[in-house]
């Protein structure tokens, strides 16, 4: 009796043990899998125990911007300057710069012919005061081609008047095969978008767009076109009045355009 007795104590303890033995195995494997995920989750940035490393300043590695300056000064190339340049380098053999002065001097020449056809134009035209930051002289400085001279005439509010004088061959070419064919004839819907007109004698071509307003287009010579684009204009009789208040013959002088 004794003898089962111890057996079954014996038993019991050794149960417990193994009881206890087999908690403290899971509380060990709960920790080193614990610290199995941590160390994966800091090595991919996913640990939501650990604050993210600051994001480095993007302002200090970023180019300044600019927020004020003068711009540039506006100076035209010296016409005088470089003729003599062009006539040294062309003495010296030197042709490429002798032909590269050439061209800085009739860049010269075209733009103070552009500065005097600015001046010539009204200071208001149909009520139109003259906007004179947008005026433009830009050219290409070789034998005229890719001349323009722009001014924008402006209420401040809707209404806009834009007089562009522009050596373009392009345009000039379809303007006139237009008016050299009198008996053709555009409409659209029973209105007519365009038609033949004339402006101080000279032959012009006029057209209307529910979107951009009046367009008026006169040959100037044999390749420069006038060009006025006005917008908000009542009806064509307003726009044609504007068209008159420009020196067309005057700038046809300056151009030196027969």
């Amino acid at each position: 009796m004794k003898i089962l007795y111890l057996t079954c104590i014996v038993s019991g303890l050794c149960f417990m043990q193994h009881h206890a033995n087999a908690q403290l195995l899971n509380k060990v494997r709960q920790k080193l899998e614990n610290a199995a995920e941590q160390s994966v989750n800091k090595a991919l940035g996913t640990d939501k125990n650990t604050s993210p490393a600051p994001t480095p300043s993007t302002s200090s590695g970023s180019r300044a911007r600019n927020k004020g300056g003068a711009g540039l000064v506006t100076t035209p190339p010296d016409v005088k300057e470089n003729l003599t340049n062009a006539e040294s380098k062309y003495k010296a053999g030197q042709y490429g710069q002798s032909r590269a002065a050439l061209q800085q001097a009739m860049l010269g020449v075209e733009m103070e012919i552009g500065q005097k056809i600015l001046k010539s134009l009204p200071e208001a035209i149909s009520g139109l005061k003259k906007n004179a930051e947008s005026d433009q002289v830009t050219s290409t400085g070789w034998g005229w081609a890719g001349l323009t001279i722009q001014r924008q005439y402006t209420d401040s509010n809707e209404k806009e008047l834009t007089v562009t004088v522009v050596n373009n061959a392009a345009l000039l070419s379809a303007v006139n095969l237009y008016l050299s064919n009198g008996g053709y004839s555009q409409t659209t819907g029973g209105k007519q978008d365009w038609k033949q007109t004339k402006v101080k004698g000279n032959r012009a071509v006029i057209e209307y767009d529910e979107n951009s307003g009046y367009k008026l287009t006169v040959p100037v010579g044999q390749s420069s076109v006038l060009v006025y684009e006005g917008v908000n204009f009542k009806d064509e009789p307003e726009l044609m009045t504007a068209a008159n208040a420009v020196d067309i013959a005057g700038i046809k002088k300056m151009l030196g355009e027969k």
